[in-house]
């Protein structure tokens, strides 16, 4: 059994979601479809994060926007759920996002709404929630993207506090807010193996240029990382030492929200004192677990036990 962190983890998102889940028995373009089962809940990155994190018995809080009809759908979900949180209320309306299950193919196909812009006023009183949550935390998890036109180092900002409390900090996200955050230190990064070739521009073709371009990132502010890439093994590396983690075979149904099921994990982990290959095992069996049901970041914690008994961690040189 994998140790449990006290206190609370800070899951940090500025787009949540909707979610819908259609699960047809054979899709067919250009022609009325019938859905066998639709399936809705909450969802987006941090959502997700917290979704697990609470099947695993951790005490996950969590923060970001919502609005219209839809966040307020969101709200009652999470309550449901027994997830404590605190949103920003905003005037856009919360995104939506579809996933289409094509049964018969074995495809799985997102639709996914872009997010609206919010003021500079609604971040600011995210950072009050921010402000008054964190000192009660054990960890920080910034998940996903900012709304259109958000400042690109809102991330570092949290991270910046995040360490001035000497609370791990965790940043799942790309682009210019991972380079943003970068410059407060983030104990730890997880992008995937695209999102690490966009952020250090070039391609990845193989596990040396991947781990040459972790050790770049290391240098340049993350304390540690680790790196999916789907199906194939994850990279975790903590300044001085590479793991290699590898997940086993399953029979997916829906691998939409497995990084999210991934950072969960990990988080959990290396919150708890574990190293960072250890870590990686449980992220790996939460991300696994995530593919066996329908609807993103509603694991079965049985499933994530049995599961990493079954990953495979190498330690690399």
């Amino acid at each position: 059994m994998a140790a449990s962190p006290a206190g609370k983890i800070l899951c940090l998102g500025a787009t949540p979601a909707t979610q819908r889940v259609m699960v047809f028995r054979a899709l067919q373009l250009d022609a009325v479809n019938r859905a066998a089962t639709t399936l809705d809940g909450a969802a987006g990155k941090s959502i997700n994060v917290a979704k697990v994190l609470r099947a695993l018995g951790a005490h996950p809080v969590a923060t970001g926007f919502l609005g219209g009809d839809r966040g307020d759908y969101l709200l009652a979900t999470l309550q449901a759920q027994g997830i404590e949180q605190e949103f920003v209320a905003v005037a856009p309306r919360t995104r939506q996002c579809i996933t289409v299950i094509d049964e018969a193919a074995g495809t799985q196909t997102e639709l996914v709404e872009e997010s609206r812009p919010v003021t500079p006023e609604d971040y600011a009183r995210l950072m009050v929630i921010v402000q008054r949550r964190l000192p009660g935390c054990r960890a920080l998890v910034l998940s996903g993207s900012l709304t259109p036109g958000g400042p690109a180092d809102f991330y570092r900002q949290c991270v910046q506090y995040a360490h001035e409390l000497g609370v791990v900090s965790i940043v799942d996200a790309q682009g210019a807010p991972l380079i943003e955050a970068l410059k407060a230190r983030p104990g730890l990064i997880k992008p995937n193996r695209s999102e690490l070739a966009a952020t250090v521009n070039r391609e990845l073709k193989n596990d040396a240029d991947v781990m040459n371009a972790m050790r770049e990132l290391v240098a340049a502010g993350a304390g540690a990382m680790v790196v999916t890439a789907g199906k194939a093994p994850t990279l975790a590396f903590d300044g001085r030492r590479f793991w290699r983690v590898a997940t086993p075979a399953i029979q997916a149904v829906n691998p939409i929200g497995s990084g999210d099921s991934f950072t969960a994990g990990l988080a959990w982990q290396w919150a708890a004192g574990e190293n960072l290959g250890e870590a990686g095992r449980w992220g790996a069996a939460a991300g696994a677990a995530n593919a066996l049901t329908w609807m993103a970041g509603e694991v079965n914690r049985a499933d994530v036990e049995k599961l990493a008994q079954a990953v495979r961690v190498e330690s690399l040189a």
